[in-house]
């Protein structure tokens, strides 16, 4: 049995990924070793998506080959049992398509610098960050205005109201982790480009619409803007108190330059 501690699946945060979640972990649970049971729930539940994927053990990626370039010569992701590997499997089956695009993205830098080599550069370290802790957003202007002015008491308290209107969607395997034992910092970086309103609550749209988006001149820029995802109303029951925002260790007053 996987001693792992067992997410909250009725978190908002988890709720893209919560049926495949809870499904390979009955599967771990029952003995099931974690790259076996996301092949098999890949299998039942997104057969055809990308055909080529699969989960292997971390013990199938050669030694002398990186990561990344393993998943786009061979379609096989090399996967640990723990949390972290058991996250970005989920993120694997709910966003296939903006997974590949970063893996596509992480090929073509290597191949470029010959080599995987002692610094990833601008691209890799954005891609990086992408896969590990990013998050999209569809929300009304004035929301996004207030985000990237990081205006935090506009953004959570008076405009509040509009987040009715909004949706959060976590992306990052590795913020996933973290939100399994939340805390009140716990930081997304959030995709700066909009998630169309027309896209509405199709998450398949979603995935076609951010893999067609990502390109290396883009990410080399750092296209995100953080966000502490405990603020988000209705994400968590403390932040209904406003006095929940005054915290300036979390919400943090941008820098002036000088």
């Amino acid at each position: 049995m996987h001693n792992w501690p067992a997410p909250d699946w009725a978190q908002p945060w988890f709720g893209p990924v919560a049926c495949d979640g809870r499904v390979v972990r009955e599967v771990c649970e029952a003995g099931g070793h974690l790259p076996g049971a996301l092949s098999q729930r890949l299998d039942s539940a997104h057969a055809g998506e990308l055909p080529r994927l699969r989960f292997v053990p971390q013990a199938d990626l050669p030694g002398d080959t990186a990561y990344e370039q393993h998943i786009f010569d061979t379609g096989c992701v090399p996967t640990r049992e723990g949390l972290h590997d058991f996250f970005n499997g989920l993120c694997w089956m709910r966003f296939p398509l903006t997974k590949q695009r970063l893996n596509q993205l992480q090929a073509a830098e290597i191949a470029k610098a010959g080599g995987v080599g002692q610094r990833r550069g601008p691209v890799r370290d954005a891609l990086t960050l992408f896969d590990e802790n990013a998050a999209l957003l569809q929300a009304p202007e004035a929301l996004w205005d207030a985000l990237t002015q990081r205006e935090w008491r506009r953004l959570f308290v008076d405009l509040r109201p509009l987040w009715t209107q909004a949706r959060l969607v976590l992306v990052g395997h590795a913020l996933m982790e973290k939100l399994v034992n939340p805390y009140k910092s716990i930081t997304a970086h959030v995709y700066r480009a909009p998630v169309p309103a027309e896209l509405g609550d199709d998450l398949a749209g979603w995935d076609r619409w951010v893999a067609s988006c990502l390109n290396a001149a883009e990410l080399a820029a750092k296209p995100f803007t953080p966000l502490p995802v405990l603020g988000v109303p209705g994400w968590w029951v403390a932040n209904e108190d406003s006095a929940f925002y005054d915290d300036t260790s979390v919400f943090r007053v941008p820098r002036v330059l000088t």
